[in-house]
């Protein structure tokens, strides 16, 4: 039987996001694109102020953002 890896960091917020918001993660990726070059809080509280993400779901999906930058 295969091992099932544990999903760890700020992708494992991401099945709740999706289920709280009913947005995929990559409609999230697409606004913090669109948002330009910011600063990590910058960009949580632009998805809290704008979009009413909490702020945990906020600042899992900006570490995962900014990871790929």
């Amino acid at each position: 039987m295969a091992e099932t890896t544990k999903v760890k960091g700020p992708a494992s917020y991401f099945p709740s996001i999706e289920k709280t918001y009913g947005k995929p993660i990559a409609h999230w990726m697409g606004i913090l694109e669109k948002r330009g070059p910011l600063k990590h809080m910058e960009l949580v509280n632009c998805l809290k102020a704008e979009h009413q993400v909490g702020h945990g779901h906020a600042n899992a999906l900006v570490a995962a953002f900014l990871a790929t930058k």
